[in-house]
């Protein structure tokens, strides 16, 4: 069985929306590039799908545009070769080595989850919410910016019930952020 991580940066007050941190780096992406690479697949909503692909799909010339800088390459090239799956209603089709997930949330999920492989990676905000709440998240990774943002979408705002985390990795970047890895608590009975 894959598990099934979510990663995402997010500020000091919670604010999750992707402009509200410190634009990436070369070591942040460096990161992301290493962690995308641990996955098999990448999930996504339909939101976060049309934002990554017209953020990281490769031209049909086959050359990046001029605003992808040489050290963001690597990652532009793991997320746009990646095999990845969106979940929409509203979707009639995806490309770009996409598949759409459709019918019960969670038995669909729980599919995936049960191929072999190194592991499933969603981002995003509002399927990571509905996928913590089926309980279906193994990992939970938070690149924490050292920023106070004062507004925008909260990270997992809305969720039904708590979900006790325990930390099992941490690592300090230059910038000041800092990625906080953690898996949920196994509860004693």
């Amino acid at each position: 069985m894959r598990p099934l991580r979510y990663s995402i940066n997010v500020t000091l007050d919670g604010c999750c929306h992707h402009e509200a941190g410190l634009p990436p780096d070369e070591e942040s992406m460096r990161y992301w590039t290493a962690e995308m690479e641990r996955a098999d697949a990448l999930l996504f909503g339909r939101v976060t799908y049309e934002m990554m692909e017209s953020a990281w799909r490769k031209p049909a010339s086959g050359s990046w545009p001029g605003w992808v800088d040489g050290w963001q390459i690597p990652f532009a090239e793991a997320i746009d070769g990646a095999k990845k799956y969106v979940v929409s209603s509203t979707l009639s089709g995806v490309d770009w080595n996409a598949e759409l997930v459709r019918g019960d949330l969670g038995q669909a999920v729980q599919r995936l989850k049960q191929e072999s492989g190194r592991g499933l990676w969603v981002g995003g905000v509002t399927l990571p919410l509905a996928l913590a709440d089926l309980r279906l998240i193994d990992e939970y990774e938070f690149l924490v910016q050292p920023v106070l943002a004062g507004h925008g979408p909260r990270l997992l705002a809305g969720l039904r019930e708590r979900i006790q985390l325990e930390l099992v990795g941490r690592h300090e970047f230059r910038s000041g952020a800092t990625a906080l890895r953690y898996r949920p608590a196994r509860v004693a009975a």
